[in-house]
């Protein structure tokens, strides 16, 4: 691995995305992004994050149109109380600030404990949960579904709502509808390295990929000989479309699990944009990338999520991200 040791992987990262950008405050001591220019005078703040591992998210979102700040916890920890808090002050303006929270046990508690300390500090909260994984309802993580690629959308969606000037209840209103309109599904080729453990989490013999995989290596629905992006694609699409079936266009995530190469995942992309069309579902904006990571695993995900205009709208407001920008 490309690292000077496990126990400082994270601080050394946080150190490079300050000499990379030096438009975000990083505070590498306490594990907290924020955008320099928070908090912004009238705008709701927006506050993510999780454990490390998943890069871009959280902290590769920070920034105008997105995210105001982002604790980053240990690899695939929950980051802890503190952090948040401090995440929370830095982004209050006044006009509170929204946490959005991956439904993962550890993060749950963690924000819920964060958002009763930032209270007795004087901001205003509130929180969207993220469940947006169809694969398998309980896993080792999670009481219920995972939050996964859907985050992405939130975090967008809700982020623009707040840089239009919106107020807390509509901007948590719409990441909620966001977060209700999403449903993603995964699929591992290979496991995933942790730095601590420097072995493989967990057995995947070559020839074979696992359906419904967790971004931290959590079983999925089923181990099959290894399929074709075609065939994939359908199951995932199926898996996603019978959950819940799109009655509009969509926003289309295919997101790389952090190994797979953009070759194979635009490839992919065609392959889900087949199976939409087959399915008579409009994709209305299509994202292709290793946004939603699982450090070296290789495999995909897909998310989609049915839009409005209004939605549709927020989705291609101008956003000036280190992982995301467009239209500034």
């Amino acid at each position: 691995m490309l690292i000077n040791t496990p126990e400082t992987v994270v601080a050394d990262a946080l150190r490079g995305m300050a000499v990379a950008h030096p438009e975000l405050r990083v505070d590498v001591e306490n594990r907290v992004v924020v955008r320099r220019d928070a908090p912004v005078a009238g705008k709701v703040g927006i506050v993510s994050g999780g454990g490390s591992g998943h890069e871009p998210l959280h902290g590769g979102f920070v920034g105008p149109g997105m995210l105001t700040a982002a604790c980053p916890g240990a690899v695939f920890t929950s980051p802890v109380p503190d952090q948040m808090v401090r995440a929370a002050l830095a982004a209050d303006s006044g006009e509170g600030v929204l946490f959005i929270v991956k439904n993962y046990t550890g993060d749950v508690l963690n924000f819920d404990m964060a958002a009763e300390l930032a209270e007795e500090e004087g901001v205003r909260l509130a929180k969207v949960l993220v469940d947006d994984d169809v694969a398998v309802t309980d896993s080792l993580f999670t009481a219920g579904r995972r939050g996964t690629g859907a985050t992405l959308f939130v975090e967008k969606i809700a982020g623009a709502a707040a840089e239009a000037g919106a107020p807390l209840e509509e901007v948590a209103a719409v990441a909620r509808r966001v977060n209700e309109s999403s449903r993603s599904f995964g699929v591992a080729l290979s496991s995933v390295t942790t730095p601590a453990k420097g072995t493989p989490n967990f057995d995947l013999p070559d020839g074979e990929l696992e359906l419904g995989i967790g971004i931290h290596g959590e079983p999925g629905r089923e181990r099959r000989p290894m399929m074709t992006s075609r065939e994939i694609a359908d199951v995932a699409l199926t898996a996603v479309v019978e959950d819940r079936p799109p009655t509009g266009p969509v926003l289309v995530l295919v997101n790389g699990m952090g190994a797979t190469p953009l070759l194979e995942l635009y490839g992919f992309a065609a392959e889900v944009g087949r199976g939409l069309a087959e399915r008579g579902i409009e994709a209305a904006r299509t994202l292709v990338g290793n946004y939603v990571t699982s450090l070296d695993m290789a495999g995909c995900s897909v998310t989609l999520c049915q839009v409005d205009e209004e939605s549709l709208r927020l989705w291609d407001a101008p956003v000036q991200t280190a992982a995301l920008r467009w239209g500034r």
